[in-house]
C-alpha cells in the first residue's frame, strides 16, 4: 500500500469515527434541552409515554355537575366556547382515582353532543344526553365505535357546594361494569398507521384514531 493509500485509509476511517460520534450526540440532545443539561434528571426521565392529565384551571370557574357514570362518581365542568356560540368544553373526573379526561362538542337546545379524550389529542369515547328543566342532564357515554354503552346521570352543583359522598348517590339507570379508557384503549384493536383523524366538536387538536 502506497502512502497515499495509507492516508486515503486513515481520512476514511476518521470520517467514520466522526459520523458515528455525531450519531450518538444527536439522540439525546431533545432530552438535553428538556432536563437543561440535569444529568440526574436525564438519567431518571422514563420512556416518552402518555402522562395522566391534570385539572385544567381554565375550566375551574366552569359550571359543575355530579353524578353517576355508570356505576362510578364523576365532577363534570362543562362550560361554554369563546368563539362558537353552541360549542362547550371542560373536563371531567372520576372521584375515586382522580382521573381527568377532557370532553368538547356542542350543545343545542337541550341536547348534548361531546367527545372525550384521555390525552387531549385522541378521541376515547362520546356521550350524548339530554338536559332537563332543572338543570340535571342524562344519557349515554358510549366508545367511539359506539360500544359498551354507559348510562350517565349529572345534576348541577352551586358555588361553593361540597361534593356529596358517592354513596349517598344512586347509579344510573342500569349501569354495566366501568371501564376506563385506558382499559378500553388496551382491549380495542389499533387504528390502522397512517389512517386520518377527525376533529372533536371543533376543536382541530383533538382527533380519531392513534
Amino acid at each position: 500500500m502506497t502512502s497515499i493509500q495509507r492516508m486515503a485509509a486513515r481520512h476514511g476511517r476518521v470520517a467514520g469515527a466522526v459520523l458515528a460520534v455525531a450519531a450518538m450526540l444527536a439522540a439525546p440532545l431533545a432530552a438535553h434541552a428538556q432536563f437543561a443539561g440535569d444529568p440526574v434528571k436525564e438519567l431518571a426521565a422514563p420512556p416518552s409515554a402518555q402522562l395522566p392529565l391534570k385539572p385544567n384551571p381554565g375550566f375551574a370557574q366552569f359550571p359543575r355537575y355530579v353524578g353517576m357514570l355508570g356505576n362510578r362518581q364523576i365532577v363534570l365542568r362543562l362550560g361554554a366556547k369563546t368563539d362558537d356560540p353552541q360549542g362547550v368544553h371542560g373536563e371531567y373526573q372520576y372521584t375515586d382515582t382522580g382521573e381527568v379526561l377532557v370532553v368538547a362538542g356542542d350543545r343545542d337546545g337541550s341536547t348534548l353532543e361531546i367527545e372525550e379524550s384521555n390525552d387531549g389529542t385522541h378521541i376515547v369515547g362520546n356521550w350524548v344526553g339530554t338536559f332537563a328543566a332543572d338543570g340535571s342532564v342524562a344519557g349515554d357515554r358510549m366508545n367511539i365505535d359506539d360500544s359498551n354503552p354507559q348510562p350517565f346521570e349529572l345534576k348541577p352543583l352551586a358555588a361553593g357546594q361540597a361534593v356529596p359522598p358517592a354513596s349517598l348517590m344512586p347509579a344510573a339507570a342500569n349501569p354495566q361494569p366501568a371501564v376506563s379508557p385506558q382499559q378500553t384503549q388496551q382491549a380495542a384493536p389499533s387504528a390502522k398507521a397512517g389512517q386520518g383523524g377527525q376533529p372533536v366538536g371543533g376543536v382541530s387538536n383533538l382527533t380519531t384514531g392513534d
